[in-house]
């Protein structure tokens, strides 16, 4: 009969092995973690490796990703579909087992884990969606949801100014089944890590509110055990559990010291541990009986089966909730929504208006909040400024997390990545806001949701130098034009109410990947359109108006869209023939077809100019080189808004003197 101490060594086995036959990987971790996650995966956790989507699994997020041969030690021990083949080819291309955990390459993987401190507020982002979804869904004696959430985490996610945001939230909000096991092992790339991280964590967690376990010994199972027994026995609370280990436990040589954190131990050093820890097996090889005490199919099976009883026993009590919540957790939209909201972009291009965009925003929540019960909003203190709250908006709170709101205060990047982590859980679409220029502070995570093709929603609102008097600080000059260089992010800055109506009903059915939508501060007058092109706004740029066959087209977005109107009216005056295309999404105007974009944008004509209050060397690959933009190639100033526009040449005269220097 196999030891825990045997259990555990196959993961440090497996794990030296990958690492050296790739020539590269973290090796510490894993072999210093090995005793915790034996004792976690094996007595505690609850999933089910052949179906790795149950809804009610308890999920486990590896913060420290850099460690991920430990993780996909796991998989491949308890009997999810990652063979020993698979780990042979960790970090090769196209396999399952990359050099950081990547979510949607291998079954079991929750979230994409590698930038230090975003898995940890992963987990806080699982950890809040499970706490809601128990609130808005859970019945006396009917506990469909209910299962915990564990993160692995070390030095460097506790440095991230990251884990300061999140873990302070997750205190507040009282995320009970939260817990977090702190690796502290004293070593960074850099080595020792007293010289550049000396906080007291345990009392920096317990001033979050948090239940804290401090001193225990990550290499004794008795003592991990005991501390998982408090943990989920703190219900009010989230847990960190404080372990003692040593890097790269089972190395004789290069155990305890940086030299094993971030390199293959060689061959020398792999016989050594072998020796050491009495794993008299090759290479890649796990004995029958190891495999046998580690697989979880049949005891996962029989917890998932065990849940279905449940909730049958739920669909037949409360039949209207248990539909309501597997269609939320399949991401389905009700069957009305798409009826609904098309009503209500016409209802709008019918009834003209000429709200700031922030404001449309505001008033489509309205319109799509009450068709949405999966939506939780939220902005990082700057409600009302974003507009991000809507009539049905109800707070989350510890004492009721049955609401559909989040004030997540001033952390822009905790928020976002929070976001991802409850999107990753599912049963959420999440939204939350700040002004553009603050995306700045959240653009990793951002980068993650684009990465990991994550439906999150985020809100910019104040999206140029028609902000105003706050000046450059506060004025996003480059930012638009970053976003859109970023795979899988779809951003769109609309020119009015009806096309942000249509912008955010294309975010809420967009199911591969992030959106953002940017919103002005300022008022803006609604443009005349008929049927055919309020759908086609949809298609990201189109045709606004335009004089049989063009010899000029000016190109606008958002608040510049009326500028180009305006020049192009100034223009026909002097017998010009010019188009006046819209395009509030240049990236989903990308991915149109080759005729399509050939009918907006017609290479014959070639006298080109693209209007935008953000960085103008964006626009070339629209214009041509021998077209012209009207940007910024500066940074702003602190003015009202009609000066700024003025003084850096978003006027009809600089516009219409331009375009007339074409011909």
């Amino acid at each position: 009969m196999p030891s825990r101490k045997e259990l555990a060594n196959a993961i440090r086995a497996l794990s030296m092995d990958a690492v050296q036959q790739a020539k590269s990987g973290h090796p510490g971790a894993p072999m210093g973690m090995a005793d915790i996650a034996e004792v976690l995966w094996r007595d505690y956790l609850k999933h089910n490796p052949s179906n790795p989507e149950w809804a009610d699994r308890d999920r486990f997020v590896l913060s420290n990703g850099h460690g991920s041969m430990l993780i996909y030690s796991l998989l491949h021990l308890s009997g999810y579909e990652l063979s020993i083949d698979d780990l042979k080819n960790f970090r090769q291309m196209h396999s399952k087992t990359p050099g950081h955990p990547e979510y949607g390459y291998a079954p079991g993987i929750e979230t994409t884990t590698g930038p230090l401190g975003q898995g940890i507020t992963n987990a806080v982002g699982m950890a809040i969606a499970e706490k809601s979804l128990a609130a808005q869904f859970n019945r006396d004696e009917h506990d469909i949801v209910n299962h915990f959430t564990y993160a692995f985490l070390g030095d460097g996610c506790l440095m991230e100014g990251i884990s300061h945001e999140a873990c302070s939230l997750a205190g507040t909000l009282g995320l009970g089944k939260l817990v977090a096991f702190w690796d502290d092992n004293g070593i960074s790339i850099d080595g020792e890590v007293e010289g550049w991280f000396s906080d007291d964590t345990p009392k920096r967690f317990e001033a979050y509110g948090w239940h804290v376990i401090a001193d225990v010994d990550g290499h004794d199972s008795e003592a991990i055990k005991a501390a998982i027994d408090a943990a989920r026995a703190e219900t009010n609370k989230p847990t960190l559990i404080c372990c003692k280990t040593v890097i790269g436990y089972g190395s004789p040589n290069k155990s305890g010291s940086h030299d094993c954190h971030g390199a293959p131990l060689g061959d020398e050093e792999i016989k050594a541990a072998r020796e050491f820890l009495g794993w008299d097996h090759d290479a890649f090889e796990v004995p029958d009986e190891i495999y046998a005490k580690w697989d979880a199919s049949a005891r996962g099976q029989q917890a998932q089966s065990h849940w279905l009883i449940k909730f049958t026993e739920y669909q037949i009590e409360y039949p209207e909730l248990a539909a309501e919540f597997e269609r939320r957790m399949k991401g389905e939209l009700p069957d009305t929504w798409a009826e609904q909201s098309e009503a209500y972009i016409a209802q709008l291009q019918a009834n003209p208006a000429n709200p700031a965009t922030r404001k449309a925003s505001q008033n489509a929540l309205n319109a799509y909040g009450p068709l949405l019960p999966e939506f939780m909003g939220g902005s990082a203190d700057l409600a009302g400024s974003n507009l991000t709250i809507w009539n049905g908006s109800k707070g989350l709170t510890a004492d009721d997390a049955s609401g559909n709101y989040i004030y997540y205060g001033v952390r822009e990047f905790g928020m976002s990545a929070i976001m991802n982590g409850i999107v990753l859980h599912k049963g959420f679409i999440p939204y939350g806001a700040t002004f553009l220029m603050f995306m700045e502070y959240a653009r990793n995570a951002v980068r993650m949701a684009a990465l990991m093709k994550q439906p999150s929603i985020f809100v910019y609102t104040h999206d140029s130098i028609g902000l105003g008097e706050d000046g450059p600080t506060h004025q996003p000059v480059e930012q638009i034009a970053s976003m859109r260089l970023t795979p899988n992010l779809v951003n769109w800055r609309p020119c009015d109410q009806v096309e942000s109506a249509v912008a955010w009903q294309q975010a809420v059915e967009r199911k591969d990947g992030p959106t953002s939508l940017i919103f002005t501060r300022q008022g803006l007058e609604q443009q005349g359109r008929d049927d055919a092109q309020v759908q086609a706004i949809k298609q990201g740029g189109y045709v606004l108006s335009c004089d049989g066959d063009p010899e000029l087209i000016i190109i606008a977005t958002g608040s510049e869209v009326q500028l180009a109107v305006d020049s192009a009216k100034s223009l026909r005056l002097d017998g010009k023939k010019v188009r006046v295309v819209s395009m509030p999404s240049t990236d989903v105007f990308d991915a149109q077809s080759a005729e399509y974009k050939e009918s907006v944008l017609p290479a014959s004509v070639t006298r080109r100019v693209a209007v935008e209050a953000g960085i103008a060397d964006y626009w070339y690959k629209y214009v041509g080189l021998n077209g012209v933009v009207v940007g910024m190639t500066t940074f702003g100033e602190s003015a009202p808004a009609n000066e700024l526009f003025e003084h850096f040449g978003f006027t009809v005269d600089n516009i219409v003197n331009k375009a007339k220097a074409l011909f």
